[in-house]
């Protein structure tokens, strides 16, 4: 069974409330949304609240569908400004959508989920407000840190964790802590869940990290080498470069501000011949080690149980 069987039913509900928030009076608008919306997506930011919520006994799915579909539209929102950002030609198989509509059209249509987003989010307590404004904070800044260390071969360990923690794990902890917090949770359930979602987003972006290197562009829905390509230090490329042999010439490689494809096969093939991927699935596996530990504050439900083959198809995952 996949982990979300427990609430395929809430599942269902929370696309139906994505694709109300989306409709505009401009319907190119609407169009530009569903591009991206319509790709699909693993829809784990959903997941985890829906989960969440569910896990410390929450009941009545109406009180979170809302902000379940919220996390997905601020998602949307982030590939919509980060494509035009890294100059990234497709996502999920399908042409980006500044490529499609343009540049501008674009980023209209990514201010407009985030606005979405919020006027969902932004019907409940202020402490869930908080918590969803300080995860997109998080997104924001870790972009910046990232850009001042790409083609940087040297870049340190804690810098990589902190981009990936703001990118990825942060906008994870913000679903599961506010999932928990709806549902009526204790304190140290809710504190718990939000570890919960950091760890798990910790791996999740590791493995999505060794993907970029390893996985079948057809699964992907994307070309293979896009962090090389974009100097973007990632887990496994920084492993591979402290390698004795072959990382010398991979910082050679990482450092130049234009590479190649043929330079990035070349690298990929490098990167492959070390340790690293073994190396950056064992920090990966840490991460979700820690995310199952912060489940022993739950009840052994069924949503417990998918929670935790969450964690485990996280890293399983081939795209």
């Amino acid at each position: 069974m996949s982990w979300d069987a427990p609430i395929r039913k809430e599942m269902d509900l929370v696309e139906e409330e994505i694709r109300r928030a989306v409709s505009s009076k401009q319907g190119l608008l609407t169009d530009i949304c569903m591009h991206v919306i319509g790709a699909g997506g693993k829809r784990i930011r959903p997941g985890l609240t829906l989960l969440s919520y569910k896990a410390v006994g929450g009941k009545e799915a109406s009180n979170i569908i809302g902000i379940a579909a919220a996390f997905e539209l601020i998602h949307s929102a982030t590939l919509i400004h980060d494509d035009i950002n890294d100059h990234g030609e497709l996502r999920r198989g399908k042409i980006a959508a500044y490529k499609k509509f343009g540049v501008h059209k674009a980023l209209i249509a990514g201010d407009f989920l985030f606005v979405r987003s919020f006027r969902l989010g932004g019907q409940w307590n202020q402490q869930v407000v908080e918590t969803i404004s300080e995860a997109c904070t998080a997104t924001a800044e870790s972009e910046i840190m990232q850009n001042s260390y790409e083609n940087d071969p040297d870049t340190p360990l804690d810098a990589y964790l902190g981009i990936i923690a703001g990118k990825t794990a942060m906008p994870m902890l913000a679903a599961s802590r506010v999932g928990a917090f709806m549902g009526g949770g204790s304190p140290e359930q809710i504190e718990a869940m939000g570890h919960f979602g950091l760890a798990i987003g910790m791996a999740f972006q590791i493995v999505d990290d060794m993907l970029d290197i390893i996985g079948d562009e057809r699964s992907l829905g994307k070309p293979h080498g896009i962090d090389f390509l974009d100097g973007k230090p990632t887990l496994p490329l920084m492993e591979a470069m402290k390698d004795p042999e072959v990382g010398p010439i991979l910082s050679a490689m990482f450092v130049k501000p234009r590479k190649s494809l043929a330079e990035v096969e070349e690298a990929l093939k490098l990167v492959r011949s070390t340790k690293a991927l073994e190396e950056s699935m064992k920090v990966a596996r840490k991460f979700a080690d820690q995310a199952i530990e912060h489940l022993e504050v739950l009840n052994g439900s069924a949503y417990t149980k998918s929670m935790a083959e969450l964690v485990e198809s996280v890293l399983d995952r081939k795209a």
